[in-house]
Formats: structure tokens, sequence, C-alpha cells
């Protein structure tokens, strides 16, 4: 469920409720009287949550959860598991938007500078104009740059360094990171769909844990999770203006130079390492050690410990072969490509 440090639960509420606010075809009596207290996607829907399907290939995790109730597309009632209420819609990933609007809200920060009740210890220090949001903890020696905002229950390590104009959000932060100045940890990551009246942003009701010793350059965004968590591993070099989406999850001991950019849902392994402008797909597996090209273009997954380059990416061999071959044929008397 949406971590309680950074977001209000506003449930439980009754189905027929969330069936007016959704447009869902109207619920028998004991249906609609039925209460939720959350949403959840299919891995972690639980018997107080709604869920959604809107892809019959997963038909079959569907089958397996115990949710208390589920967003179908119209006419596809009949996946539902037993004691699942549906409730049918045209679009169940935008009917689930609205009904995580209506039961999850961002806890927001107060108008002190300072919340009477974070937690600071000993030899934190707070530039000029720095924020720290109601019930966020700041370890032992950690630096805050001017002008920073640490919002509302972020917690950050020891011996941290936190650059000026730095945001810190809806994350959990290690020991000894390193953030450089404008960074933006935990905005919402990019998503939306077509609702009742037109496009409606699908609610980002994850996190972003940043493991020790991770340094992040300047300007560089960090999404947070659109279900799960956004996870930067233990050791990793980011560089500057970098972004990463949201549900990525990057292993330890990576390196990112800048302009890397990586799309949604991407599992990036121990020790990869990606040139300058690399641009990754999202739902793709970067393997551990693998090495991606400047300004390469990945469209599937990398196996463990390949290089790889080009536009879309492949192994860097056959790239090289390729553009060798184009320039020889383009550099022909007379233009001739035979």
């Amino acid at each position: 469920m949406p971590d309680p440090r950074f977001f209000e639960d506003l449930g439980p509420v009754a189905l027929g409720e969330l069936a007016g606010l959704t447009g869902a075809a109207p619920l028998a009596p004991e249906g609609a009287g039925r209460r939720v207290s959350r949403v959840a996607v299919l891995a972690h829907a639980g018997p107080d949550s709604i869920t959604f399907l809107a892809d019959r290939k997963y038909a079959s995790a569907l089958a397996s959860v115990r949710a208390a109730a589920c967003f179908l597309p119209t006419g596809s009632e009949a996946l539902a598991p037993e004691g699942c209420v549906v409730l049918s819609v045209a679009n169940p990933h935008a009917a689930y938007a609205l009904a995580a609007q209506r039961l999850h809200r961002p806890r927001e920060g107060g108008g002190e500078r300072v919340a009477a009740d974070a937690r600071l210890e000993a030899g934190v220090v707070l530039g000029s104009g720095a924020v720290v949001g109601p019930g966020a903890q700041i370890g032992r020696n950690t630096r805050i740059g001017a002008n920073a905002v640490i919002g509302a229950g972020v917690a950050i390590g020891r011996d941290c360094d936190i650059g000026p104009n730095v945001t810190i959000g809806f994350a959990l932060v290690g020991d000894r990171v390193r953030i450089l100045a404008g960074a933006r940890i935990g905005e919402p990551g990019f998503g939306a769909t077509v609702g009742p009246k037109g496009l409606i942003d699908i609610p980002q009701l994850g996190r972003v844990i940043i493991q020790d010793a991770v340094s992040i350059g300047a300007n560089t965004t960090v999404d947070r999770g659109a279900y799960d968590d956004t996870v930067i591993g233990e050791n990793t070099k980011i560089d500057n203006l970098v972004q990463i989406a949201h549900n990525v999850r990057v292993g330890r001991n990576c390196v990112m130079a800048a302009h890397t950019g990586i799309s949604g849902s991407v599992v990036i392994g121990d020790g990869a390492q990606f040139g300058g402008r690399a641009g990754v797909a999202d739902h793709v597996n970067i393997g551990a050690g693998a090495r991606v090209g400047a300004a390469a273009g990945v469209m599937k997954d990398i196996p463990a410990g390949e290089t790889w380059g080009g536009m879309p990416a492949r192994p860097i061999r056959n790239w090289l072969k390729e553009t060798a071959w184009l320039a020889r044929m383009a550099n022909r008397r007379g233009g001739q490509t035979a």
C-alpha cells in the first residue's frame, strides 16, 4: 500500500461511490455497499483493495489475487475470481486512476521552515532558505544546501551532501549520498490515460529508494514509482542532466554519463555503464556489467557483460561493421552500391 509517511489515506470508500465516480455499470446492493481502503496493482492486491485489469494477457494473475474489487473491461466480467466485485468500465486504467485520486492524497508540508516534528541529528547543517517538511528525518553530519526542500516524511541518512536548490520528496536516502545542485528526487513519473473528459494523470504512489554512497549530478531527475519503488543501488554514480523514470531499478556500482535517459520499469544489473546521451526504452532489462555506447538507443534486452551501440542498439561489433560498410558504400566512385 502507499507509504503512510508520504500519502494520506482517504478511505475506506464504498464501491457504489467509486462506480459513480468512474462511470462503471451499476452494482447490486451487496456489492455497492462493500468498502475498500486502497488501490493496488495485481501483484499487491489484497482483501481491502481495488485493482484493475486492462490487458487479458494478465488474466491468470487476476485469477490468483484476493482483491475486494476489480475494474474490468466491459464484457470481461467472467475473468474475475470468486468473491471479487466487478466494476465494468470502458477504460480500467482510467478508472483505477480516478479511484486512486479518491483514496490517496500526497502529504504536504506546512508553513514552517523546519517542521516541529522533523528530526535532525547532531551536526546537521541547513543552508539559507532550506525547508524541512513534517516528519522528515536527517542523519548526523548531513549538509543541506541553500533553498533545498526536503519533503514530508523524507528520511536522509548520515554524512550526506545535498546541494542547493535540490528537492527531495517521497524518498528514503541512505548514508554518504551526494546530490548536486538542482536535482529533483521523487517527482511524479510521467503517466496519463484517457478519462471521461480527456487525458488524466495516473497517480504515482511509489517511492524513491537511494542506497548508500550514491552520487547524483546537477539537474538530474529521479521519478518516484507509479506502483512500486524506483531504486538506485549502492555506490552508483550518476552524472548531470540524467533522467530516470518511474519504477526503474538500478543496480550497484553503475555509471551513467550526462543526458542518459532511462524509461519506466527498466531493470539494470550491477556494474552496468552508460555513455552520454544513451537512451533506454521502457520495460527493458540491462544485464550486469553491460555497456551502452554514447547516443545508443536501446530497444530490447542486453545480456550481461555485452557492449552495445548504435540506433537501434545492437552488439558493438555488428554496429561497427555496419557503419564501416555504409561508409565504404557512400564513398564509392559514382555513388554505386553494388
